[in-house]
């Protein structure tokens, strides 16, 4: 345990007393009314005021506090790191460290932010320069009243049990609940901190609301944003937040009527998004790691419980006052942060007009914490908390909440401090951000579209949409698509003998009429059209004048009907048409999905149509965009090899090399029966080593093409694939003659 010198922050007495609107002068605050305001309003008020700070060298300058001059606040009290683990057994390090705390005060010394000097330092700098230091704001016991505002009185009394049990059985009690999700240890003085800690987390922010300091810090343990309205949870006694939050609300309504409660622990705050879910004035937002409900606090016990999702927005009067950021995985950064706050989490915040913000800060996504596994640096905890700074007059409340890689967390904590006290954030590069992590964004921002203005630009109502009869785009192209397949060749739909693939790839796949009987066939598998569109350079609104399809397999069709060759098309949708489709922002199939699909399509139409067709003596397959995956597919799947005379594929995404663990000839053929059209701007053409690899036999007879996209590509080398195939074909003598001597 550290020294009692080691708590000071601005040098106060510990029999400090709550916030109760008459804090004494010992810590360097004015006389305030029980309001919170100060008593500045006449003359004789300024001249006593004058003679206070004569009389009392520690009292903050009312000249500077008249100002707005004020200084941050930090609370800290040794005490709470008395919660220690009561289960001593061969490993009794948990990451609920009693020193995390203890190493952000001890950084916050030596970085210059707490005083540390003696009493005629301390006057001289209170009197030129009383912001030069965080000013302190003393902890104590939370009362059984405060905690139960948003506590049940059971679990009040479970946890102050806890003080009065023996040994043996809080060590049985630790090893029983530090698992699974209530992942909790408990000990003989863990009563004793969690009262701290809630007692710090109300004086932190009832500090902040009637204007002693401008800002705050709590440093304060254990955390509290897992514990529910009930019960104990993920190394949570008491929820220390939501506490403080309805302590200020109650205790000035006047001017502490909405609070925003920011959490970016990288674990999602459970506890408090429950006990606020259909609280209109209390607006939670949490950026946490989601991981389809697989990360903790995992999905609830009853599934009638809200969890982590995007998709929870509140409910009754609170709907659109809960907000989750869930991300799909870990190792999110300074790009995904930046971007979240750019696009969510500030113009919510603006539009929402708290007159308290709260940060819920634990530090577990910093760079360096082994349980987070996210990159979060430093700097972009100092640019968050800027940022959150502009909001309700720069009443900002942080309370330590997570984080358990000690360096990392004093470091971040740090930042935010200095941020805090004014020093401007450091100059950052922000990264690119995860292409899955803008996706999220982009739902999160659909979700919450129909309670937020500020959502709403560039976001559909897609129920509102199908009300009116509306319709996905590439479901009218698909359809456009088969209409005019069918007036100009004749073609009609495949019907795909199987449940799902049929509901997947209706109308998808399409062949003409002669297909069972002609002597040669082409498959085409394809993308979608390509889809262009200008738009309107005053309010960025599409127009039907100003957008295109472009759409080059037609061509190829024409060519092969003109040569009476069969055709399959098969389109391959980036994205499924369901039934309660609901979503604004539909992002494509993930490649697991359509390869499961894909193969299972080529499989298939192999097995019932093109196998059967005796009288075939030449098919040709054509990959067109990702969709050539297909080819490969194909090519792997089944023993197609006698049956093919050649593969054209055109590229400009990922390649696809195809070998076979059983057929260890199927990369050669490959190579000698394919003709690989690669988009001049790929990225393979920017390495040496990827180009001298793409020429291996895997990926096919690769060809750098001398134009970039798919359309310019299959218009620039049109007629080398015709040459190509034509010149692969099986002679029609040589047919003829084979015709003659089985009839003989």
């Amino acid at each position: 345990m550290v020294d009692s010198d080691n708590d000071v922050v601005m040098d106060g007495q510990d029999d400090y007393p709550a916030t109760t609107g008459v804090p004494p002068t010992s810590n360097g605050f004015t006389k305030t009314e029980p309001n919170g305001h100060d008593q500045t309003g006449t003359v004789k008020e300024e001249e006593d005021e004058k003679l206070s700070d004569e009389k009392d060298p520690f009292v903050y300058p009312a000249r500077l506090k008249r100002r707005g001059l004020l200084p941050t606040g930090c609370c800290y009290d040794d005490r709470m790191k008395l919660h220690a683990n009561a289960d001593f057994g061969p490993n009794p390090h948990h990451p609920e460290d009693p020193s995390r705390i203890e190493h952000i005060m001890r950084i916050f010394k030596r970085e210059g932010l707490v005083f540390t000097g003696n009493d005629e330092d301390l006057k001289k700098v209170i009197r030129t320069d009383p912001r030069r230091y965080m000013w302190r704001i003393p902890a104590r016991h939370a009362t059984k009243e405060e905690i139960c505002i948003v506590h049940h009185p059971e679990h009040f009394r479970w946890v102050e049990d806890l003080s009065r049990k023996p040994t043996s059985e809080l060590r049985r009690l630790s090893t029983v609940m530090d698992q699974g999700r209530d992942s909790l240890y408990v000990g003989s003085m863990t009563f004793e901190a969690a009262l701290i800690s809630a007692g710090g987390a109300i004086e932190t922010c009832k500090s902040v609301v009637v204007g002693n300091v401008k800002n705050a810090f709590a440093v304060i343990r254990p955390p509290g944003h897992h514990a529910e309205f009930d019960a104990p949870m993920g190394f949570c006694l008491f929820n220390n937040v939501p506490i403080a939050a309805k302590i200020c609300q109650t205790e000035f309504p006047e001017i502490c009527r909405k609070v925003l409660i920011l959490d970016w622990d990288v674990h999602h705050g459970n506890g408090i998004q429950n006990m606020f879910y259909d609280d209109p004035n209390i607006l939670y937002i949490s950026l946490h790691v989601y991981m389809n409900g697989s990360f903790y606090p995992g999905k609830p016990d009853n599934p009638m419980t809200p969890d982590g999702s995007i998709e929870n927005c509140g409910a009754g009067a609170g709907l659109g006052k809960n907000v989750n950021i869930g991300w799909h995985d870990q190792g999110m950064g300074d790009g995904e942060y930046m971007a979240a706050f750019q696009k969510i989490v500030m113009p919510i915040a603006h539009e929402f007009d708290p007159d308290l913000v709260i940060i819920s800060a634990g530090f577990d996504a910093a760079d360096g914490d082994e349980l987070g596994a996210c990159f979060v640096s430093p700097a972009c905890y100092a640019h968050m908390t800027h940022m959150l700074m502009s909001l309700a007059n720069g009443k900002v409340a942080v309370c330590l909440e997570g984080g358990y890689n000690l360096e990392a967390i004093s470091k971040s904590a740090l930042a935010v401090a200095r941020t805090l006290m004014g020093e401007p954030p450091p100059k950052m590069d922000v990264p690119k951000i995860n292409k899955e992590a803008a996706r999220v964004l982009a739902k999160v921002q659909a979700y919450q579209a129909p309670y937020w203005e500020c959502m709403r630009p560039g976001i559909v109502d897609v129920q509102e949409m199908q009300s009116q009869g509306g319709q996905r785009l590439h479901d009218v192209v698909r359809s456009a698509q088969r209409f005019n397949l069918s007036e100009k060749f004749g073609m009609f739909p495949l019907y795909i003998q199987r449940d799902v693939l049929f509901k997947s790839f209706e109308n998808q796949v399409l062949v003409t009429r002669n297909a069972s009987e002609a002597r040669k066939l082409l498959v085409v598998i394809h993308d979608p059209p390509e889809l262009h569109a200008q738009p309107d350079p005053l309010d960025n609104s599409l127009q039907p004048h100003d957008s295109w399809i472009t759409d080059s397999i037609p061509q190829y069709i024409q060519w092969a009907i003109n040569r009476k060759i069969g055709v399959f098309d098969i389109n391959i949708p980036q994205y499924i048409t369901h039934p309660e489709d609901t979503e604004s922002f539909a992002p494509k199939v993930d490649e697991r999905t359509q390869q499961a699909q894909i193969q299972e399509l080529m499989c298939y139409i192999w097995d019932n149509y093109l196998q059967l067709y005796d009288n075939v003596d030449d098919i040709f397959l054509m990959g067109v965009g990702n969709a050539y995956l297909g080819v490969k597919l194909l090519l792997i799947n089944r023993d197609v090899k006698s049956r093919i005379s050649g593969v054209v594929n055109f590229v400009n995404g990922n390649l696809r090399p195809v070998k076979s663990d059983v057929d260890t000839d199927l990369s050669s053929w490959y190579k000698d029966h394919s003709r690989v059209y690669v988009s001049a701007d790929h990225a393979c053409w920017a390495d040496a080593d990827l180009s001298r690899k793409v020429m291996k036999r895997r990926f096919g007879s690769v060809i750098r093409s001398n134009v970039s996209g798919l359309g310019r590509m299959m218009n620039e080398h049109f007629k080398d694939v015709q040459d190509w195939m034509v010149d692969r074909m099986v002679p029609e003598e040589e047919k003829l003659g084979d015709e003659m001597v089985e009839d003989t």
